[in-house]
Protein backbone atom coordinates (compact mmCIF):
# COMPACT_ATOMS: atom_id res chain seq x y z
CA UNK A 1 0.00 0.00 0.00
CA UNK A 2 1.42 3.37 -0.99
CA UNK A 3 1.70 6.01 1.69
CA UNK A 4 1.83 8.97 -0.69
CA UNK A 5 0.00 11.98 0.71
CA UNK A 6 -0.18 15.65 0.02
CA UNK A 7 2.21 17.74 2.07
CA UNK A 8 2.17 21.53 2.35
CA UNK A 9 4.98 23.38 0.60
CA UNK A 10 7.59 24.26 3.16
CA UNK A 11 11.10 25.65 3.44
CA UNK A 12 13.91 25.19 5.90
CA UNK A 13 17.59 25.36 6.73
CA UNK A 14 20.24 22.68 7.26
CA UNK A 15 22.46 23.36 10.27
CA UNK A 16 23.82 20.87 12.81
CA UNK A 17 23.66 22.09 16.44
CA UNK A 18 27.45 21.84 16.72
CA UNK A 19 27.67 24.59 14.07
CA UNK A 20 25.83 27.13 16.18
CA UNK A 21 27.85 29.90 17.83
CA UNK A 22 28.35 29.97 21.57
CA UNK A 23 30.93 30.75 24.25
CA UNK A 24 32.00 27.16 24.97
CA UNK A 25 33.75 26.14 21.77
CA UNK A 26 30.90 24.26 20.11
CA UNK A 27 27.25 24.87 19.37
CA UNK A 28 24.88 23.42 21.96
CA UNK A 29 21.25 23.24 23.08
CA UNK A 30 21.27 26.62 24.82
CA UNK A 31 20.45 30.26 24.14
CA UNK A 32 22.03 30.50 20.69
CA UNK A 33 19.99 27.52 19.50
CA UNK A 34 16.82 29.32 20.58
CA UNK A 35 17.99 32.45 18.78
CA UNK A 36 18.52 30.37 15.64
CA UNK A 37 14.98 28.99 15.90
CA UNK A 38 13.67 32.56 16.16
CA UNK A 39 15.65 33.43 13.02
CA UNK A 40 14.01 30.53 11.18
CA UNK A 41 10.49 31.35 12.34
CA UNK A 42 10.76 35.05 11.55
CA UNK A 43 11.90 34.25 8.00
CA UNK A 44 9.15 31.81 7.06
CA UNK A 45 11.32 28.72 7.62
CA UNK A 46 9.38 25.86 9.16
CA UNK A 47 11.99 23.07 8.86
CA UNK A 48 15.27 22.75 10.74
CA UNK A 49 17.35 19.88 9.37
CA UNK A 50 20.13 18.51 11.53
CA UNK A 51 22.58 15.64 11.23
CA UNK A 52 22.63 12.64 13.60
CA UNK A 53 22.79 13.74 17.24
CA UNK A 54 24.77 10.67 18.36
CA UNK A 55 28.14 10.75 20.16
CA UNK A 56 30.65 11.41 17.40
CA UNK A 57 33.08 8.74 16.32
CA UNK A 58 36.15 8.66 14.06
CA UNK A 59 37.07 12.06 12.67
CA UNK A 60 34.33 13.61 14.83
CA UNK A 61 31.76 12.44 12.31
CA UNK A 62 28.12 12.35 13.44
CA UNK A 63 27.66 9.61 10.82
CA UNK A 64 30.02 7.28 12.72
CA UNK A 65 28.45 7.52 16.16
CA UNK A 66 29.13 5.49 19.29
CA UNK A 67 25.37 4.99 19.55
CA UNK A 68 22.40 5.54 17.26
CA UNK A 69 20.23 6.24 20.32
CA UNK A 70 22.42 8.42 22.55
CA UNK A 71 23.18 12.14 22.17
CA UNK A 72 26.64 13.71 21.87
CA UNK A 73 27.62 14.97 25.37
CA UNK A 74 29.38 18.04 23.94
CA UNK A 75 25.98 19.36 22.79
CA UNK A 76 24.88 19.75 26.43
CA UNK A 77 24.73 23.46 27.24
CA UNK A 78 26.66 24.59 30.33
CA UNK A 79 24.33 27.58 30.52
CA UNK A 80 21.33 25.28 30.80
CA UNK A 81 23.12 23.27 33.51
CA UNK A 82 23.48 26.50 35.48
CA UNK A 83 19.78 27.24 34.97
CA UNK A 84 18.97 23.74 36.27
CA UNK A 85 21.07 24.30 39.41
CA UNK A 86 23.65 21.69 38.46
CA UNK A 87 26.46 24.21 38.05
CA UNK A 88 27.20 27.66 39.48
CA UNK A 89 27.61 30.72 37.28
CA UNK A 90 31.24 30.92 38.31
CA UNK A 91 31.86 27.46 36.87
CA UNK A 92 31.33 28.72 33.32
CA UNK A 93 32.81 32.20 33.44
CA UNK A 94 36.54 31.60 33.11
CA UNK A 95 36.37 29.79 29.80
CA UNK A 96 39.26 29.36 27.35
CA UNK A 97 39.40 31.46 24.22
CA UNK A 98 38.02 28.95 21.72
CA UNK A 99 37.88 31.48 18.91
CA UNK A 100 35.04 31.56 16.41
CA UNK A 101 34.20 29.88 13.15
CA UNK A 102 35.28 26.30 13.90
CA UNK A 103 35.16 23.57 16.54
CA UNK A 104 38.36 22.36 18.19
CA UNK A 105 36.93 19.08 19.47
CA UNK A 106 39.94 18.19 21.61
CA UNK A 107 39.89 21.54 23.40
CA UNK A 108 36.12 21.37 23.90
CA UNK A 109 36.33 17.87 25.42
CA UNK A 110 39.05 19.07 27.82
CA UNK A 111 36.81 21.93 28.97
CA UNK A 112 33.34 20.39 28.94
CA UNK A 113 33.92 16.91 30.33
CA UNK A 114 35.08 18.20 33.75
CA UNK A 115 31.99 20.46 33.83
CA UNK A 116 29.73 17.47 33.22
CA UNK A 117 31.48 15.52 35.97
CA UNK A 118 31.10 18.48 38.33
CA UNK A 119 27.39 18.67 37.52
CA UNK A 120 27.07 14.95 38.17
CA UNK A 121 28.80 15.28 41.54
CA UNK A 122 26.24 17.89 42.58
CA UNK A 123 23.42 15.78 41.21
CA UNK A 124 24.47 12.90 43.48
CA UNK A 125 23.86 15.14 46.51
CA UNK A 126 20.24 15.71 45.51
CA UNK A 127 19.11 12.23 46.50
CA UNK A 128 16.32 10.36 44.73
CA UNK A 129 15.30 12.05 41.47
CA UNK A 130 12.15 10.47 39.98
CA UNK A 131 12.56 12.22 36.61
CA UNK A 132 16.04 10.77 36.17
CA UNK A 133 14.94 7.30 37.23
CA UNK A 134 11.96 7.46 34.87
CA UNK A 135 14.22 8.43 31.96
CA UNK A 136 16.57 5.53 32.72
CA UNK A 137 13.63 3.14 32.82
CA UNK A 138 12.15 4.40 29.54
CA UNK A 139 15.54 4.27 27.80
CA UNK A 140 16.66 0.97 29.34
CA UNK A 141 16.50 -0.87 25.99
CA UNK A 142 19.58 1.04 24.84
CA UNK A 143 20.84 3.17 27.73
CA UNK A 144 22.07 0.33 29.96
CA UNK A 145 24.24 -1.09 27.19
CA UNK A 146 25.42 2.32 26.01
CA UNK A 147 26.44 3.48 29.48
CA UNK A 148 28.35 0.26 30.16
CA UNK A 149 29.92 0.38 26.69
CA UNK A 150 31.21 3.92 27.22
CA UNK A 151 32.50 3.06 30.70
CA UNK A 152 34.27 -0.01 29.34
CA UNK A 153 35.59 1.88 26.35
CA UNK A 154 37.12 4.47 28.65
CA UNK A 155 38.79 1.74 30.69
CA UNK A 156 39.80 -0.78 28.01
CA UNK A 157 39.68 0.92 24.59
CA UNK A 158 37.69 -0.31 21.63
CA UNK A 159 35.57 -3.40 22.18
CA UNK A 160 37.29 -5.57 19.58
CA UNK A 161 40.24 -5.79 21.99
CA UNK A 162 38.28 -6.48 25.17
CA UNK A 163 38.56 -9.87 26.91
CA UNK A 164 36.57 -12.49 25.04
CA UNK A 165 34.00 -12.88 27.82
CA UNK A 166 33.10 -9.18 27.50
CA UNK A 167 33.11 -9.22 23.72
CA UNK A 168 30.70 -12.16 23.88
CA UNK A 169 28.70 -10.49 26.68
CA UNK A 170 28.87 -13.50 28.98
CA UNK A 171 26.44 -12.84 31.89
CA UNK A 172 28.87 -13.30 34.79
CA UNK A 173 31.50 -11.05 33.21
CA UNK A 174 28.88 -8.44 32.35
CA UNK A 175 27.50 -8.37 35.90
CA UNK A 176 30.94 -8.14 37.48
CA UNK A 177 32.03 -5.35 35.14
CA UNK A 178 28.81 -3.40 35.64
CA UNK A 179 29.39 -3.51 39.40
CA UNK A 180 33.07 -2.56 39.04
CA UNK A 181 32.28 0.43 36.80
CA UNK A 182 29.01 1.41 38.48
CA UNK A 183 30.02 5.02 39.14
CA UNK A 184 31.08 5.65 35.55
CA UNK A 185 27.98 3.87 34.22
CA UNK A 186 25.80 6.16 36.32
CA UNK A 187 27.69 9.21 35.05
CA UNK A 188 27.05 8.18 31.44
CA UNK A 189 23.34 7.74 32.21
CA UNK A 190 23.28 11.17 33.87
CA UNK A 191 24.84 12.84 30.82
CA UNK A 192 22.23 11.30 28.54
CA UNK A 193 19.46 12.49 30.86
CA UNK A 194 20.86 16.04 30.69
CA UNK A 195 21.24 15.86 26.91
CA UNK A 196 17.73 14.58 26.33
CA UNK A 197 16.15 17.05 28.78
CA UNK A 198 17.83 19.96 27.02
CA UNK A 199 17.09 18.67 23.51
CA UNK A 200 13.44 17.92 24.28
CA UNK A 201 13.01 21.45 25.66
CA UNK A 202 14.67 22.92 22.56
CA UNK A 203 12.59 20.84 20.17
CA UNK A 204 9.42 21.90 22.02
CA UNK A 205 10.57 25.52 21.67
CA UNK A 206 10.92 25.00 17.91
CA UNK A 207 7.55 23.26 17.57
CA UNK A 208 5.82 26.06 19.47
CA UNK A 209 7.13 28.47 16.85
CA UNK A 210 5.97 26.34 13.95
CA UNK A 211 9.39 24.80 13.21
CA UNK A 212 9.73 21.04 12.79
CA UNK A 213 13.05 19.24 13.18
CA UNK A 214 14.27 16.95 10.39
CA UNK A 215 16.80 14.40 11.67
CA UNK A 216 18.97 11.63 10.26
CA UNK A 217 19.11 7.86 10.48
CA UNK A 218 22.26 6.54 8.78
CA UNK A 219 21.26 3.05 7.64
CA UNK A 220 24.46 1.47 9.00
CA UNK A 221 26.02 1.74 12.45
CA UNK A 222 29.70 2.04 13.27
CA UNK A 223 31.51 -1.14 14.31
CA UNK A 224 33.01 0.73 17.29
CA UNK A 225 29.60 1.43 18.80
CA UNK A 226 27.36 0.16 21.54
CA UNK A 227 24.87 -0.76 18.81
CA UNK A 228 27.21 -3.32 17.26
CA UNK A 229 28.54 -4.67 20.56
CA UNK A 230 25.14 -5.00 22.24
CA UNK A 231 23.28 -6.42 19.22
CA UNK A 232 25.76 -8.79 17.60
CA UNK A 233 23.01 -11.22 16.61
CA UNK A 234 21.51 -8.83 14.06
CA UNK A 235 24.76 -8.30 12.16
CA UNK A 236 26.90 -10.62 10.03
CA UNK A 237 29.62 -11.04 12.62
CA UNK A 238 31.88 -13.95 13.48
CA UNK A 239 32.18 -15.72 16.83
CA UNK A 240 34.53 -13.05 18.24
CA UNK A 241 32.25 -10.21 17.15
CA UNK A 242 34.28 -9.07 14.17
CA UNK A 243 32.60 -8.64 10.76
CA UNK A 244 32.60 -11.31 8.08
CA UNK A 245 31.50 -8.74 5.50
CA UNK A 246 31.35 -4.94 5.62
CA UNK A 247 29.36 -2.22 3.89
CA UNK A 248 30.48 -0.04 1.02
CA UNK A 249 29.70 0.99 -2.53
CA UNK A 250 31.14 -0.48 -5.75
CA UNK A 251 33.64 1.17 -8.09
CA UNK A 252 32.24 4.07 -10.11
CA UNK A 253 33.36 7.09 -12.11
CA UNK A 254 34.62 8.76 -8.91
CA UNK A 255 36.52 5.82 -7.44
CA UNK A 256 38.10 2.95 -9.35
CA UNK A 257 38.17 0.80 -6.20
CA UNK A 258 34.80 1.82 -4.77
CA UNK A 259 34.35 2.83 -1.15
CA UNK A 260 34.95 0.33 1.66
CA UNK A 261 33.06 1.93 4.56
CA UNK A 262 33.75 -0.88 7.02
CA UNK A 263 30.37 -0.83 8.78
CA UNK A 264 28.92 -4.17 9.85
CA UNK A 265 25.99 -5.21 7.65
CA UNK A 266 22.66 -6.55 8.84
CA UNK A 267 21.61 -10.16 9.05
CA UNK A 268 18.13 -9.39 7.75
CA UNK A 269 16.91 -12.94 8.26
CA UNK A 270 17.80 -12.75 11.95
CA UNK A 271 16.03 -9.40 12.19
CA UNK A 272 13.00 -10.80 10.36
CA UNK A 273 12.71 -13.56 12.95
CA UNK A 274 12.70 -10.87 15.65
CA UNK A 275 10.06 -8.85 13.77
CA UNK A 276 12.66 -6.14 13.16
CA UNK A 277 12.50 -5.18 16.84
CA UNK A 278 15.81 -3.27 16.85
CA UNK A 279 14.73 -1.15 13.89
CA UNK A 280 11.33 -0.47 15.47
CA UNK A 281 13.09 0.76 18.60
CA UNK A 282 15.45 2.84 16.49
CA UNK A 283 12.53 4.56 14.77
CA UNK A 284 10.79 5.01 18.11
CA UNK A 285 13.73 6.82 19.69
CA UNK A 286 14.57 8.84 16.61
CA UNK A 287 11.00 10.15 16.69
CA UNK A 288 11.62 11.15 20.29
CA UNK A 289 14.43 13.34 18.94
CA UNK A 290 12.93 14.74 15.72
CA UNK A 291 9.67 15.33 13.86
CA UNK A 292 10.70 14.02 10.43
CA UNK A 293 13.28 11.29 9.73
CA UNK A 294 15.71 11.41 6.81
CA UNK A 295 17.08 7.93 6.03
CA UNK A 296 20.65 8.04 4.78
CA UNK A 297 21.57 5.45 2.08
CA UNK A 298 17.96 4.31 1.66
CA UNK A 299 19.00 2.11 -1.25
CA UNK A 300 20.45 -0.35 1.27
CA UNK A 301 16.94 -1.51 2.12
CA UNK A 302 16.54 -2.71 -1.47
CA UNK A 303 20.07 -4.12 -1.77
CA UNK A 304 23.46 -3.32 -0.25
CA UNK A 305 27.03 -3.75 -1.45
CA UNK A 306 28.71 -6.28 0.84
CA UNK A 307 32.50 -6.61 0.80
CA UNK A 308 34.45 -9.49 2.39
CA UNK A 309 36.03 -8.03 5.52
CA UNK A 310 39.49 -9.22 4.47
CA UNK A 311 39.39 -7.11 1.29
CA UNK A 312 41.20 -3.77 1.45
CA UNK A 313 39.00 -2.16 -1.22
CA UNK A 314 35.35 -2.45 -2.23
CA UNK A 315 36.08 -3.90 -5.68
CA UNK A 316 35.20 -7.50 -4.92
CA UNK A 317 31.88 -7.08 -3.20
CA UNK A 318 28.41 -8.11 -4.28
CA UNK A 319 24.88 -6.76 -4.13
CA UNK A 320 22.83 -8.53 -1.47
CA UNK A 321 19.06 -8.11 -1.40
CA UNK A 322 17.63 -6.25 1.58
CA UNK A 323 14.26 -6.50 3.33
CA UNK A 324 12.46 -3.99 1.11
CA UNK A 325 9.37 -2.55 2.70
CA UNK A 326 9.11 -5.17 5.47
CA UNK A 327 10.98 -3.02 7.98
CA UNK A 328 8.75 -0.03 7.33
CA UNK A 329 5.55 -2.05 7.41
CA UNK A 330 6.48 -3.53 10.77
CA UNK A 331 7.50 -0.14 12.19
CA UNK A 332 4.24 1.43 11.02
CA UNK A 333 2.29 -1.48 12.51
CA UNK A 334 3.83 -0.73 15.91
CA UNK A 335 4.33 3.04 15.80
CA UNK A 336 1.82 4.33 13.25
CA UNK A 337 2.67 6.13 10.04
CA UNK A 338 6.26 7.34 9.92
CA UNK A 339 7.18 10.85 8.68
CA UNK A 340 10.11 9.84 6.48
CA UNK A 341 12.28 11.38 3.76
CA UNK A 342 14.73 9.09 1.97
CA UNK A 343 18.20 9.85 0.64
CA UNK A 344 18.02 8.38 -2.85
CA UNK A 345 21.17 9.91 -4.33
CA UNK A 346 24.02 8.12 -6.07
CA UNK A 347 23.73 4.75 -7.81
CA UNK A 348 19.95 4.36 -7.77
CA UNK A 349 18.18 1.60 -9.70
CA UNK A 350 14.59 1.27 -10.86
CA UNK A 351 14.03 -1.19 -8.00
CA UNK A 352 15.07 1.44 -5.44
CA UNK A 353 12.79 4.04 -7.03
CA UNK A 354 9.92 1.57 -7.03
CA UNK A 355 10.46 0.86 -3.33
CA UNK A 356 10.56 4.59 -2.55
CA UNK A 357 7.39 5.26 -4.55
CA UNK A 358 5.59 2.21 -3.21
CA UNK A 359 6.23 3.47 0.31
CA UNK A 360 5.23 6.99 -0.71
CA UNK A 361 8.25 8.64 0.88
CA UNK A 362 9.78 11.82 -0.59
CA UNK A 363 13.27 11.54 -2.05
CA UNK A 364 16.00 14.15 -2.45
CA UNK A 365 17.06 16.39 -5.31
CA UNK A 366 20.29 18.42 -5.32
CA UNK A 367 20.73 21.37 -7.66
CA UNK A 368 24.52 21.02 -7.70
CA UNK A 369 23.99 17.71 -9.53
CA UNK A 370 21.65 19.17 -12.15
CA UNK A 371 23.85 20.90 -14.69
CA UNK A 372 26.39 19.99 -17.37
CA UNK A 373 24.45 16.93 -18.44
CA UNK A 374 21.24 16.97 -20.51
CA UNK A 375 17.66 18.25 -20.27
CA UNK A 376 16.72 14.81 -18.92
CA UNK A 377 18.89 15.22 -15.81
CA UNK A 378 16.54 14.19 -12.95
CA UNK A 379 17.75 16.97 -10.65
CA UNK A 380 16.76 19.80 -13.00
CA UNK A 381 13.82 21.73 -11.53
CA UNK A 382 11.50 20.80 -14.42
CA UNK A 383 12.17 17.08 -13.87
CA UNK A 384 11.85 16.74 -10.10
CA UNK A 385 8.89 15.03 -8.45
CA UNK A 386 6.63 16.94 -6.10
CA UNK A 387 7.24 14.18 -3.52
CA UNK A 388 10.73 15.51 -2.97
CA UNK A 389 13.03 17.65 -0.85
CA UNK A 390 15.06 20.05 -3.00
CA UNK A 391 18.51 21.15 -1.81
CA UNK A 392 21.05 23.55 -3.25
CA UNK A 393 23.62 21.17 -1.73
CA UNK A 394 23.99 18.85 1.25
CA UNK A 395 26.55 18.54 4.04
CA UNK A 396 28.69 16.47 1.63
CA UNK A 397 28.79 19.16 -1.08
CA UNK A 398 30.81 22.32 -1.43
CA UNK A 399 28.91 25.45 -0.50
CA UNK A 400 26.96 26.91 -3.40
CA UNK A 401 29.26 29.95 -3.52
CA UNK A 402 32.24 27.59 -3.65
CA UNK A 403 30.55 25.49 -6.32
CA UNK A 404 29.91 28.56 -8.46
CA UNK A 405 33.48 29.81 -8.03
CA UNK A 406 35.05 26.49 -9.09
CA UNK A 407 32.54 25.58 -11.80
CA UNK A 408 33.78 24.25 -15.14
CA UNK A 409 32.98 26.64 -18.04
CA UNK A 410 30.68 24.16 -19.79
CA UNK A 411 28.69 23.59 -16.59
CA UNK A 412 28.31 27.35 -16.06
CA UNK A 413 27.16 27.73 -19.65
CA UNK A 414 24.56 25.03 -19.14
CA UNK A 415 23.42 26.62 -15.86
CA UNK A 416 23.07 30.08 -17.36
CA UNK A 417 21.25 28.82 -20.44
CA UNK A 418 18.80 27.12 -18.11
CA UNK A 419 18.34 30.24 -15.99
CA UNK A 420 18.19 32.58 -18.97
CA UNK A 421 20.68 35.01 -17.44
CA UNK A 422 24.11 35.14 -15.80
CA UNK A 423 24.44 33.43 -12.43
CA UNK A 424 25.19 36.34 -10.13
CA UNK A 425 25.34 34.43 -6.86
CA UNK A 426 23.76 32.10 -4.35
CA UNK A 427 20.27 33.70 -4.38
CA UNK A 428 19.90 32.80 -8.07
CA UNK A 429 20.45 29.12 -7.25
CA UNK A 430 18.29 29.24 -4.13
CA UNK A 431 15.44 30.77 -6.12
CA UNK A 432 15.42 27.79 -8.48
CA UNK A 433 15.06 25.47 -5.50
CA UNK A 434 12.23 27.52 -4.00
CA UNK A 435 10.27 27.80 -7.24
CA UNK A 436 10.49 24.05 -8.00
CA UNK A 437 7.49 21.76 -7.51
CA UNK A 438 9.31 19.93 -4.68
CA UNK A 439 7.17 19.99 -1.56
CA UNK A 440 10.10 20.85 0.70
CA UNK A 441 13.19 22.95 0.02
CA UNK A 442 16.13 23.02 2.44
CA UNK A 443 19.13 25.32 2.12
CA UNK A 444 22.36 24.81 4.11
CA UNK A 445 23.03 27.71 6.47
CA UNK A 446 26.33 28.32 4.69
CA UNK A 447 24.30 29.10 1.56
CA UNK A 448 21.92 31.37 3.46
CA UNK A 449 25.04 33.27 4.57
CA UNK A 450 26.47 33.02 1.01
CA UNK A 451 29.78 31.64 2.29
CA UNK A 452 32.56 30.12 0.19
CA UNK A 453 34.40 26.81 0.29
CA UNK A 454 36.08 27.71 3.58
CA UNK A 455 32.72 26.99 5.24
CA UNK A 456 32.29 23.50 3.78
CA UNK A 457 31.13 20.95 6.37
CA UNK A 458 32.45 17.69 4.91
CA UNK A 459 34.58 16.39 2.06
CA UNK A 460 33.67 12.71 1.53
CA UNK A 461 36.67 10.42 1.53
CA UNK A 462 38.85 12.78 3.59
CA UNK A 463 39.27 11.51 7.14
CA UNK A 464 40.43 14.73 8.80
CA UNK A 465 39.38 18.36 8.93
CA UNK A 466 35.63 17.85 8.57
CA UNK A 467 32.59 18.67 10.73
CA UNK A 468 34.19 21.73 12.35
CA UNK A 469 32.47 24.72 10.71
CA UNK A 470 30.55 27.09 13.01
CA UNK A 471 28.55 30.24 12.59
CA UNK A 472 29.85 33.32 14.37
CA UNK A 473 27.82 35.41 16.80
CA UNK A 474 27.86 38.25 14.28
CA UNK A 475 26.38 36.01 11.58
CA UNK A 476 23.57 34.84 13.86
CA UNK A 477 22.84 38.32 15.17
CA UNK A 478 22.99 39.76 11.65
CA UNK A 479 19.93 37.75 10.70
CA UNK A 480 19.02 36.20 7.37
CA UNK A 481 19.24 37.95 4.00
CA UNK A 482 15.92 39.44 2.78
CA UNK A 483 15.62 36.87 -0.01
CA UNK A 484 15.10 34.01 2.44
CA UNK A 485 11.66 35.17 3.61
CA UNK A 486 10.84 36.72 0.24
CA UNK A 487 11.31 33.41 -1.58
CA UNK A 488 9.26 31.56 1.05
CA UNK A 489 6.41 34.04 0.54
CA UNK A 490 6.58 34.29 -3.26
CA UNK A 491 6.71 30.54 -3.82
CA UNK A 492 4.05 29.59 -1.29
CA UNK A 493 6.26 27.89 1.26
CA UNK A 494 4.84 29.43 4.43
CA UNK A 495 2.05 27.09 5.60
CA UNK A 496 -1.14 28.91 6.47
CA UNK A 497 -2.39 28.52 10.01
CA UNK A 498 -5.63 26.54 10.23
Amino acid sequence: MSRMRERPRRAGVLLHPSSLPGPWGIGDFGADARAFIELLASNGQTLWQIMPLGPVGPGNSPYAARSTFAIEPLLVSPGELVAAGLLDQGDIENTPDFGEGHVDFEAVVAFKLPLLRKAHARFLTWGHQPEFEQFCAEAASWLEDYALFMALRGAKGWWGEWPLELRQRQPEAMAATRAELADEVRFQEFVQWCAYRQWWALRAYANQRGVQVVGDIPIFVDLDSSDAWANQGIFKLGATGMPEVVAGVPPDAFSATGQRWGNPVYDWEALRERKFDWWVERFRWTLRQVDIIRIDHFRGFESAWEVPAAEETAQHGQWVTGPGREVFDRACEVLGELPIVVEDLGLITDAVRELRDDLGYPGMDVLQFAFGDSPKNPYLPHNVRSESVMYTGTHDNDTTAGWLASMEPEVREDLERYMGHAAKGVPDIARMAYESVAEYVIIPMQDVLELGSEARMNVPGEANGNWTWRMTHAQLQGGAPPWLREFAEVYGRIPQAT
